[in-house]
C-alpha cells in the first residue's frame, strides 16, 4: 500500500525515519503532555522492527524463521514472538480456506521474490513439492512448530503488520502518533490539531490520485497491491500469489483494510485480494474488519462499515 496523511497539520510534530524490513518506517509523534521520554519511547519502537525482522525473515539465512525451515520433521521450539506470528498466520489461512497461506515462501522464490534487500543474495527454495498450511503443527504449550515436510514459511503478510503493533504498544504513553511502514499505518490517539488522522490511500492505477481518505484513529490502514512488486521472472506479476497453483492473482488491484490491529489488517487485505470480488468482502465482514476493493477496471467493493471512515 502506498498511504499518507491527508491533511497537513498547522501543529508542531516530531517525525524519525528508519529503513527496516525493505522499507522506510517513519514515525510521527505529537507533542507529549508530561514526563514522558519520547526519544526513549520512539527508540523502543524502532527496535521492535528490528527484531521481528531478525525473527521473522525468510530471506536472512540466519534468521530464527530460516533456521526453523531448515528442520522439517521436527518439533522446534521457537521464540513467543515467532510463535504468535506463525499462529497468527495458520488461523487466517485456515479461516480464509487457503486463499491465505504461509506456506507459498517456495512458490515466491520460483516467482523471482527471493533477494535480501540487505545484500542482493537470493535465497534457494527448498522444495518442489506443494504444501500448505496444514503442513505447519503448532504446540502452544511447548511453544514448537513443526513442519511436517520440506517448505518455507512466508510471513510477510503478518511480520510487518506485528511490528507495527509492537511499536504501537511501545508509543502508548503519548497522546498521538503515526507509525508508516512502507504505507502500512496504525494511527494511535490524534493528530497534532486534536483530530482523528487522516489516510489518503493512493489510486491503484492512477499513481497521483487518491482512491480514498480515512479519517481514523485507534486503529490500522494496510493496503495490499498489485503495484508494490513486480516479478523479477515476469515483470508483468506481483506479488501477491494464489497458494493453489503459485500465480499472481487477478480478481483486484487493490484491497485496503481497516482493523484493529495492523498484524490483522495486513493479513486480511491479503487474503481478500486472492478470494476476489465474490467472497474477498464477505471475508473481511466476517471478520470485524472494514475495507475497500477495487478492481483492475477500477470498479469499487466497499464493506458496509466503511462509510465511518470515509473522509
Amino acid at each position: 500500500m502506498t498511504a499518507r496523511a491527508g491533511r497537513q497539520s498547522t501543529a508542531r510534530s516530531l517525525t524519525r525515519r528508519r529503513v527496516a524490513m525493505d522499507t522506510i518506517v517513519s514515525i510521527e509523534t505529537v507533542p507529549a503532555k508530561g514526563e514522558i521520554d519520547v526519544d526513549a519511547r520512539i527508540a523502543g519502537a524502532f527496535a521492535w522492527f528490528t527484531e521481528v525482522e531478525a525473527r521473522c525473515s525468510r530471506f536472512n539465512p540466519q534468521s530464527e524463521l530460516s533456521r526453523l525451515c531448515d528442520r522439517p520433521g521436527v518439533a522446534v521450539p521457537v521464540s513467543p514472538l515467532l510463535f504468535r506470528a506463525i499462529e497468527f498466520a495458520i488461523a487466517v489461512a485456515a479461516d480464509s480456506g487457503g486463499a491465505f497461506d504461509p506456506t507459498v515462501g517456495d512458490a515466491m522464490a520460483r516467482a523471482g521474490f527471493s533477494r535480501n534487500y540487505q545484500d542482493g543474495r537470493a535465497n534457494d527454495t527448498r522444495s518442489a513439492a506443494p504444501s500448505s498450511f496444514r503442513d505447519v503443527c503448532l504446540n502452544a504449550a511447548g511453544c514448537e512448530v513443526t513442519l511436517r515436510r520440506p517448505l518455507t514459511l512466508d510471513l510477510g503478510a503478518v511480520a510487518k503488520g506485528l511490528a507495527i503493533d509492537l511499536a504501537a504498544q511501545e508509543l502508548s504513553g503519548i497522546d498521538g502518533f503515526l507509525i508508516n511502514a512502507g504505507g502500512d499505518i496504525y494511527a494511535g490517539g490524534m493528530n497534532p490539531d486534536g483530530h482523528p488522522w487522516v489516510i489518503g490511500v493512493r489510486d491503484p492505477r492512477e499513481f497521483d490520485s487518491l482512491a480514498a481518505r480515512f479519517s481514523v484513529s485507534g486503529a490500522a490502514v494496510c493496503t495490499s497491491g498489485d503495484y508494490e512488486r513486480a516479478s523479477a521472472v515476469n515483470p508483468a506479476d506481483h506479488h501477491i500469489l494464489q497458494p493453489a497453483n503459485g500465480r499472481a492473482a487477478a480478481g483486484f488491484a487493490s484491497v485496503t483494510v481497516v482493523a484493529p490491529t495492523a498484524m490483522a489488517a495486513d493479513a486480511l487485505a491479503t487474503a481478500a485480494f486472492v478470494l476476489g470480488p465474490r467472497e474477498g468482502i464477505a471475508f473481511l465482514e466476517a471478520n470485524g474488519a472494514e475495507g475497500l476493493a477495487i478492481t483492475p477496471t477500477g470498479e469499487r467493493f466497499e464493506t458496509p462499515g466503511l462509510k465511518g471512515y470515509l473522509e
